[in-house]
């Protein structure tokens, strides 16, 4: 059973840890591997590498609505799709995130737990709540 008191407030943790992970991920391709080096590495994986671009400022732009809580349920939907694409990257890697290039565990857990916040609601303290959450 869902416990209702505190379901709204493992909603906002779950929200809050999501945004700053899209946060950490796309500032990491923007300011460390650069958007060049980024997409250059989505080329090698066989994604086309201008995807690099939209993809960084999704998790960029994604993660601050997350943790601002604007529409957090419809953001985490695109978020889901974008992660479940990323996962595919490292199912050949095997499981454990210290393989080289990374195993699966990580990105597929990620995945569902955007999945989660999509299927649970926006959580408590949200600014702009989602058509679905009113």
């Amino acid at each position: 059973m869902i416990d209702q008191r505190t379901a709204p407030y493992a909603a906002l943790l779950l929200r809050l840890a999501l945004g700053v992970m899209f946060l950490a991920h796309g500032f990491t391709k923007l300011l460390v591997f650069t958007l060049p080096g980024t997409a250059q590495f989505f080329a090698s994986v066989g994604f086309p590498g201008w995807l690099a671009y939209p993809t960084t400022f999704a998790e960029i732009g994604g993660g601050a609505l997350l943790i601002l809580g604007v529409m957090p349920r419809l953001v985490a939907v695109p978020l889901t799709l974008l992660l479940a694409g990323a996962s595919t990257v490292h199912f050949g890697n095997g499981w454990s995130f210290s393989n080289p290039n990374g195993g699966w565990e990580y990105p597929v857990f990620l995945t569902v737990a955007a999945a989660v916040l999509a299927l649970l609601g926006d959580g408590k303290l949200a600014l702009v709540k989602s058509p679905a959450s009113k």
